[in-house]
């Protein structure tokens, strides 16, 4: 499996479109809409929210668990999008029977609880937080009540009726069409009914059959519900934990996980960002790198390699490697710094806070170690990289115990570092 390791956005996309090569089917087993991977296939950029990045190969089989709340809507464009720019997706995605969907009303709820926030979170707006609330509240819409339009009719009429009492609340009126509501749940459902499927049992027919699967995971153990830096956090489990339940499989299935981490640390929304740069440094870097959200187009805030939370994030997944992407981003820079402990008012500390609030009173203690001032991005192996680099590199192992497998230095295929 792979996933990411720091605030989302390391740059999964590009790294499970690199391990689709040797797979046969990539499941996404949480997250919804609020996701974006982003993928270079040579001069064409894909970005996909809900379908897996395994879709950019051809014979793929692609499915989305349980785990994940899917956008209809929003699929159904991505799939005729994928389509119509000559990506083959028929008969090659499957959608988990047990999914529950993200309904309009989700995302205007969403919209209007952030809007009227003390406390705002910066979410997308995608409707991600109260599907996941009802789905937990045990009031949501799944794939398989798609084919029961009188079901589809009574839990978008009582969904509607809870978000207007909720919007009240707020001094909003919710104004919707239940009716258009309904038709459009019931169209979408013509579609997903043909892609339903029990992914759990197509997961394990897979590997029984000695073929391989690649799970992938959608935003950063940072923004885990649990394990993150609540309350600035996603709703769904961004960690590997999430990864057998979101995919309706055994964990003991599970024999690799790959963590991804930017070789800088960046966090778009809202929440603290403890290595944050100085603004010169971070607008320089924000440019480089493209640090901009694929799914909002926010900038993202760009900070120093955060070893502590790597530790964090390898400890609570069982990493077994590390991908470190953007490495060629930091080409420029004559120093390049490491957060290795946090100072705090009760002292120094070398482990990640499970105080959130704490985070914005801490100093990163940092080691800086020289720049490379060369080009990395035709290097294709680990001999190659400058030494500087590569001391960078072991660094990055030795704080965070855990081995760099993958090193990307480019946004194309081929501009990737394999080390095994």
């Amino acid at each position: 499996m792979v996933l990411g390791c720091q605030w989302g956005d390391e740059g999964k996309g590009k790294i499970v479109d690199v391990l689709a090569e040797d797979v046969h089917v990539v499941a996404r087993y949480q997250g919804g809409a609020n996701a974006g991977h982003t993928v270079h296939v040579g001069d064409d950029e894909f970005i996909l929210h809900q379908i897996p990045s395994g879709i950019l190969h051809s014979e793929k089989r692609c499915l989305l668990g349980n785990g994940v709340v899917l956008d209809p809507i929003g699929f159904g464009e991505e799939y005729d999008g994928l389509e119509a720019r000559g990506i083959t997706v028929e008969g090659r995605v499957g959608v988990s029977q047990k999914a529950h969907l993200v309904m309009p009303y989700h995302r205007l709820l969403d919209q209007l609880t952030d809007c009227h926030a003390e406390q705002k979170i910066g979410t997308t707006g995608r409707g991600i937080g109260p599907a996941y609330e009802a789905k937990a509240g045990r009031r949501g819409l799944r794939v398989s009540d798609l084919a029961h339009p009188d079901r589809v009719t009574t839990l978008v009429e009582e969904g509607v009726e809870r978000a207007a009492r909720r919007a009240h609340v707020l001094g909003e009126e919710l104004s919707v069409d239940i009716g258009e509501m309904v038709d459009e749940a019931l169209a979408a459902g013509d579609r997903l009914g043909s892609l339903a499927t029990d992914t759990g049992l197509e997961i394990v027919d897979t590997l029984r059959a000695g073929k391989r699967v690649l799970l992938e995971g959608a935003q950063g153990t940072a923004l885990d519900l649990d394990h993150g830096t609540y309350p600035f956090v996603t709703s769904s489990t961004t960690t590997a934990g999430g990864a057998a339940t979101g995919s309706g499989i055994g964990p003991t299935m599970i024999d690799t996980v790959i963590g991804v981490v930017k070789a800088y640390t960046t966090r778009v929304g809202e929440g603290p960002l403890p290595t944050g740069m100085d603004p010169g440094v971070d607008e320089k870097l924000r440019e480089l790198g493209g640090e901009f959200g694929a799914t909002t187009g926010r900038p993202r805030r760009c900070g120093w390699f955060d070893a502590l939370l790597a530790r964090y994030s390898a400890r609570v997944n069982g990493l077994t490697g590390l991908a470190v992407t953007k490495l060629d981003v930091l080409d420029t820079l004559p120093e390049i710094s490491i957060a290795t402990s946090y100072r705090t008012p009760g002292g120094e500390v070398h482990e990640f806070p499970a105080d959130t609030w704490q985070l914005d009173e801490v100093e990163p203690v940092y080691e800086t170690l020289p720049g490379w001032e060369v080009p990395t991005g035709e290097i294709r192996t680990l001999e190659e990289l400058p030494s500087a680099a590569r001391r960078y590199l072991d660094r990055i192992e030795e704080l965070t115990q855990t081995p760099v497998r993958m090193v990307s230095v480019g946004t194309r295929r081929r501009q990737i570092i394999k080390i095994y």
